[in-house]
Order: C-alpha cells, then sequence, then structure tokens
C-alpha cells in the first residue's frame, strides 16, 4: 500500500495520524466495495469530531479509496490492502491496550508511570509503546504529565461503578425522548451493520476492545441525536471513564450476542418512532447490565 504522506495542501498532522486508522478500520470492520461509511460512525469509532474526519475522507477519495457522491456521501470504492509484513501487526497495538487495562483494573500498574518502566514492564519498544499510548490518550484513558512520564484515568471501583449506572439510567432513557430529538440514517446503517458483524464474528482476545467502543459508539449516538450538547457531553464522559474497566470482557459471547440484539431493538423501535418504548427498552437494558456487573464483583 501506498504510504500516507501529505504535502504542504494536504492534510494536518492530527488527519495524518487518522489516516492510517481509518484504513485498517475500513480493512477490518467488514466492509464491502459500495458500503457507505458516514463521518458520524467514523467520528465515534475514532473517538474525535467529524471536522477532521471530513477532511480524512475527502483525502480518501482523492486517493480513490472511496467514492463521493452528491447526497449520497462517502462509499468504499476499493478495499486497502494489507500494510508490509514489516509493518506492526493491527491487533499487537490492541493486545498491549488490553493488557495495560487489566494491569490497571488489577492494581498491578500504578495511575502515574514513566515510559522506560512500560517499556521494560511489556517487554516493548518506544515506538510502539507510542503508539499505544497515543491511542489511549486520544480516548481518554491516559495523558502525558507535563515533563515526564504518564498518568491514566482512575479506574471506577464497585460503588463508582454502581453511581456510574445510576446516572446513566437516569440520562440515557431521556435521550430519545428529548424535543430535539433526530436519528442519523447514516449512522443507524452503519451501527447495525458493525452489530450484525458482531454477531456473525468468532470471538477472539482483542476483540472486547471492539466491542466496548461499538457499544460505546452507540451510546453515544443516541446522545449525539437527542440534540442537546450537555446530554452528549455526560456521556462521553461515562465512556471515558468505563473504558479501562470494560475492555476485559469477562461475560462471554452469549452476553454479547443478547447486547447486539438487544441494540438492534432499541434502532428498530426507534425507526418506528416508538420513542417511549425505546427510553424503556434502554432502561432494561442499562439494568441488566448493572446486574451483571454487580454480580461478577460479588465474592
Amino acid at each position: 500500500m501506498q504510504e500516507i504522506v501529505a504535502d504542504s495542501a494536504g492534510p494536518s498532522r492530527l488527519q495524518r495520524d487518522l489516516l492510517p486508522r481509518t484504513l485498517e478500520y475500513i480493512r477490518t470492520s467488514g466492509l464491502r466495495v459500495g458500503d457507505r461509511l458516514t463521518e458520524m460512525a467514523l467520528a465515534s469509532h475514532l473517538q474525535v469530531s467529524r471536522t477532521p474526519v471530513r477532511a480524512v475522507l475527502e483525502e480518501l477519495a482523492r486517493r480513490g479509496v472511496l467514492d463521493n457522491e452528491p447526497r449520497r456521501g462517502f462509499s468504499v470504492r476499493t478495499l486497502p490492502e494489507l500494510d508490509a509484513p514489516s509493518a506492526t501487526p493491527p491487533n499487537e497495538i490492541d493486545q498491549l491496550c488490553l493488557r495495560i487495562a487489566g494491569d490497571r483494573h488489577g492494581g498491578r500498574l500504578p495511575a502515574e508511570v514513566s515510559e522506560a518502566d512500560l517499556m521494560r514492564r511489556y517487554g516493548v519498544s518506544r515506538p510502539l509503546l507510542l503508539r499505544v499510548l497515543g491511542q489511549l490518550s486520544e480516548i481518554g484513558m491516559a495523558e502525558r504529565k507535563p515533563g515526564h512520564g504518564w498518568a491514566f484515568l482512575p479506574i471506577l471501583d464497585g460503588e463508582a461503578r454502581r453511581e456510574s449506572y445510576e446516572f446513566r439510567l437516569l440520562i440515557e432513557p431521556a435521550c430519545v425522548i428529548a424535543a430535539g430529538f433526530r436519528l442519523d440514517a447514516g449512522w443507524v446503517e452503519e451501527m447495525r451493520r458493525q452489530h450484525k458483524n458482531f454477531l456473525e464474528a468468532p470471538w477472539s482476545e482483542t476483540s472486547s476492545i471492539a466491542l466496548f467502543e461499538m457499544n460505546a459508539a452507540f451510546h453515544e449516538g443516541l446522545a449525539q441525536a437527542s440534540g442537546n450538547r450537555f446530554i452528549l457531553n455526560a456521556i462521553r464522559q461515562q465512556s471515558r471513564m468505563r473504558r479501562f474497566s470494560n475492555y476485559d470482557w469477562a461475560y462471554g459471547q452469549d452476553r454479547v450476542r443478547v447486547s447486539c440484539l438487544e441494540h438492534l431493538e432499541i434502532l428498530d423501535r426507534l425507526e418506528l418512532d416508538q420513542r417511549e418504548v425505546a427510553a424503556a427498552l434502554i432502561r432494561r437494558h442499562l439494568e441488566q447490565a448493572s446486574v451483571l456487573t454487580r454480580a461478577q464483583q460479588d465474592p
């Protein structure tokens, strides 16, 4: 695959960083030639605003990877080739993210740590570590300390998780009955596609990262559809706090299926404009997830 570089009139540094991640997403998410790729879905996946995402999609259209048709938006024109064998395998980053998340959640990794300590602990090179830390930083799980080292977001303990679900039960059902609620048809299509892929694909160790990000994109998408920026910001904050403790999925593939089907049923009701029913389904979905979480924490 041709190396992605930018000339003086090309993408910004952030957009250049997003280009390979977008190509990886197109390769690994089950998209086929002709499938749509929406700004909202990609922005949710990459955890960035739609402005840099739009520039990335336009750049990929210029490179012939995507088509950009009036009134239809972006669609896949050709599937990107895999990177050269010498490149870091895509799942190596996910695997290290999982190890860091598991160690933080298990209390084996301090809240503040140096790059040298992390390199020794995990036996990885600095370039790979910086890619992982950069990804964790983008989704709000880690931040570089002034001058030296990195700090991780505080972990949700049992009581904090209970309060988190209590808060979400108050807010998320209200999203879909808000006066300004408007569903984006492209987002719904993308959510259906991602959930269908999860229902059909075999489960692997690193699937938990993609599962959490899809779940987060679903709940944040409903919050965004509410038309209320404060609701959206609140749900995004919940996602950031939950990432470390949810990347290590411990509930089995059966629960994955249940969660996906519940999300799809919510979408069905919303597309029929049965918003009160959808709100009740969201409440039931969160209540069941809360019970499952508490059961896992009990000795």
